[in-house]
């Protein structure tokens, strides 16, 4: 019997997300570009828009994570 999502690793729930992914030819650019936009806004949302919070725990500099964010249209005030 198989495992509900919730029970499965990030691992295991990625491989169930990336092969409908790969089902529907969606291009490995826009799928990088969705994945980190939707993780910058998540990370977001958890740290109320600071941006030195996010950026430690994305493990990035805070002006890459401006530079990103503004690339992908993110958040107009991060």
């Amino acid at each position: 019997m198989e495992k509900k999502f919730d029970q499965l690793s990030i691992h295991q729930k990625l491989e169930k997300i990336i092969e409908e992914m790969v089902e529907k030819e969606l291009h490995l650019k826009d799928a990088l570009k969705e994945f980190e936009k939707i993780y910058i806004e998540t990370a977001s949302k958890k740290y109320k828009g600071k941006m030195t919070k996010i950026a430690k725990a994305l493990g990035v500099h805070r002006n890459t994570l401006r530079n990103r964010a503004k690339c992908l249209r993110v958040i107009k005030k991060i």
